[in-house]
């Protein structure tokens, strides 16, 4: 198997508050670390009421100081939200921090609706300018140059390790034009996996950074004892999707017997396109289920995200999933 990491939304459950779902990924961060993972990430959302990790930096830094080894980092920061400059400084706070255990992941998306970008004085048209904004980053972390006015302090010359997200191709050309390494979102967009993958390593440019391509896929993973069990778990990711699709997002619900009476058809075929590249099930199962996944896509990494409701649970799948 390839080496496994965690992408944690940190989710906020019904019944639950943002500081018990901070909480709860510090235990998991913790539990991850234990159990050999290789990274833990989390992502940027904002005026998502089921989501906790809106304040990014802050959080990795949360989690990076309460472990000892495992990476920490952002799956990822959504560059357009912000000015580079300030995520070189973030960045380059936590790599002084925590030295050898930040990761930096860059997305395009905003992360949120279009009446959240007007509160965040985001100008839409800054997704335009990406490429640019990437390379600028880079810039703020390189060793300072003669004559240069403007520095990253701290994050000038800590060349803090840049990762391409993206979920098309624009994103996989982008990371193979730059030689960066590149995750791809099919956990929740499994449509481009295999063209954007086959673009990235035939365009793949070797760099400072990185000297041959380095793909990672990120892929849904509920293991537990039985094949029952673990189909129960995932009702509560399906129903979280099923809301997206309303366009009703919430806190994240409890599992149900029996979910076909939750979606109707056309949710059910939305919701399971996009859960495509999910594995569900015992032990037996996610290994088959994983072992082809990695075979078909030749993919250097996995993402894993495990969304369960109970906690305990959670780790469990988690523990499964590394016994592998």
């Amino acid at each position: 198997m390839v080496p496994l990491s965690i992408l944690d939304l940190v989710p906020v459950v019904q019944g639950g508050t943002p500081r018990e779902a901070l909480q709860r990924s510090l235990d998991l961060a913790r539990h991850a670390e234990r159990l050999g993972y290789t990274r833990y990430w989390v992502a940027e959302h904002h005026n998502m009421i089921g989501i906790a990790s809106a304040a990014t930096s802050v959080v990795i830094g949360f989690l990076a100081g309460g472990t000892e080894k495992i990476r920490v980092g952002a799956g990822g920061i959504m560059l357009p939200n912000h000015s580079p400059l300030q995520i070189a400084e973030q960045f380059g706070t936590l790599e002084s921090l925590y030295p050898g255990r930040i990761d930096l992941g860059l997305g395009r998306a905003p992360g949120t609706d279009q009446l959240t970008l007007r509160a965040m004085r985001r100008d839409p048209r800054a997704a335009d300018e990406f490429p640019d904004d990437v390379q600028e980053l880079q810039a703020f972390f390189a060793p300072e140059q003669p004559g240069q006015r403007i520095r990253a302090v701290p994050g000038c010359g800590l060349r803090v390790p840049l990762w391409i997200l993206g979920s098309s191709l624009f994103g996989a050309q982008l990371a193979a034009l730059l030689g960066l390494p590149y995750a791809f979102a099919s956990h929740f967009a499994p449509a481009a996996l295999h063209g954007a993958l086959s673009l990235y390593r035939q365009k793949f440019a070797p760099s400072e950074q990185l000297e041959r391509p380095h793909a990672m896929a990120g892929v849904n993973v509920i293991a537990a004892e039985t094949d029952g069990e673990a189909r129960r778990l995932f009702t509560t990711l399906q129903q979280a999707f099923t809301n997206m699709h309303r366009g009703t997002r919430g806190l994240l619900q409890p599992p149900i017997d029996d979910i076909d009476t939750y979606w109707t058809p056309v949710e059910k075929l939305a919701a399971s396109s996009m859960l495509t590249h999910s594995f569900v099930g015992s032990r037996e199962t996610v290994r088959a289920g994983l072992e082809r996944f990695v075979a078909e896509t030749s993919v250097d990494e996995l993402m894993v995200v495990t969304t369960v409701f109970d906690h305990d649970a959670r780790k469990r799948s988690y523990e499964i999933l590394a016994e592998l």
